[in-house]
């Protein structure tokens, strides 16, 4: 590691990073009307590295990156930056931090973190898994995580175009994994439950039923200091719904968080968030109708006044290099 010292007049590049970074971030996203809102998205935090998906932070990885965030930005939470964009006087270099589905390990170890920095984090929370449910996905997951075959035949389950897949090594496990949620993700909700559910069996596996959060955990989040946003019930695609079951998934999830939180949930996650492929204009004009104060996607890109309030941008570095990470996200504020 690179001491932090000073050699004759200058400074060690490894020190002058940080305000080096800062001044670039201030340049891009000064305070006032023409300030930029950089949204981080996140969804889960290990407690220990997980080898499926090494990109995805564990607890330690995790601390790293707020107090990096920390340094570079001013964190706001994402009600508050809202309302400081519409306005027109948003901090220099401001950030929020956003995390959705409504993992149990949120609550572990995310917010632990957080509330060690003195930080506020948004959590968009799919109610219909809450207290023991289990996303689709996760069982697609689990399954290949806990697969004891070489080989799983998914042969005549409904996944296009695959028929065998080779688990012998984690590699493959990553890949198959991969080719079965792009198989299944855009398949009728009711006929990829089902999909998903035969290939568990075909595996012969056990899957938990304790990766999402509790009623209790949810309402720890709120008494905790975060931020609780609506993310449908059961995380559908939405551009594949009716209108009718498009609005009830974002009324009844904001209902239930509101029942169980005793406050207004004023923000929306759409799932997948891709705009024209997972959600419609139909569905931002019904978020803006239903009187949510604002609606999150996962386009790249930061947010000046103009943006629309409905489809806020949100970005997260992928990098490992503290001078990577955050030189990306200083170029996302160019869009």
């Amino acid at each position: 590691m690179c001491p932090r010292v000073q050699r004759g007049n200058s400074l060690h590049p490894a020190a002058m990073f940080n305000p080096l970074l800062r001044a670039a971030l201030s340049t891009l996203a000064p305070a006032g009307p023409g300030g930029k809102l950089s949204i981080a998205i996140f969804h889960r935090v290990h407690a220990q590295p997980d080898p499926l998906f090494p990109d995805e932070p564990d607890r330690q990885r995790f601390d790293e990156v707020c107090r990096w965030l920390k340094t570079w930005f001013q964190v706001l939470p994402l009600d508050e930056a809202v309302r400081a964009l519409r306005a027109g006087r948003l901090p220099a270099r401001a950030l929020c931090i956003t995390f959705d589905d409504g993992y149990a390990d949120n609550h572990d170890h995310a917010m632990p973190v957080l509330q060690a920095h003195g930080l506020s984090g948004t959590f968009f929370i799919a109610t219909g898994f809450i207290n023991g449910g289990r996303m689709w996905n996760d069982t697609v997951v689990e399954t290949m995580r806990r697969c004891s075959q070489d080989q799983l035949n998914v042969d005549g389950l409904g996944l296009e175009g695959l028929q065998m897949l080779e688990l012998n090594t984690l590699e493959q496990r990553r890949q198959a994994l991969h080719r079965v949620l792009n198989a299944a993700k855009y398949l009728p909700p009711a006929r990829r439950s089902e999909v998903v559910g035969a290939l568990a069996q075909r595996a012969d596996v056990n899957l938990p039923n304790d990766l999402m959060m509790t009623t209790a955990q949810v309402q720890a989040m709120a008494a905790g200091g975060m931020v609780l946003g609506a993310h449908t019930v059961n995380h559908p695609i939405l551009a594949g719904l009716d209108e009718a079951t498009a609005r009830d998934e974002l009324v009844t999830s904001r209902s239930q968080l509101q029942q169980w939180l005793q406050r207004d949930v004023t923000l929306f996650a759409y799932p997948n968030g891709k705009p024209g492929q997972d959600y419609l204009p139909r569905d931002v004009a019904l978020a803006q109708s239903l009187g949510f104060e604002a609606a999150v996607s996962t386009c790249p890109g930061a947010n000046g006044q103009g943006a629309p309030m409905y489809e806020l941008r949100r970005f997260t570095p992928w990098d490992r290099q503290r001078w990577r990470y955050g030189t990306r996200l200083a170029l996302n504020l160019r869009h």
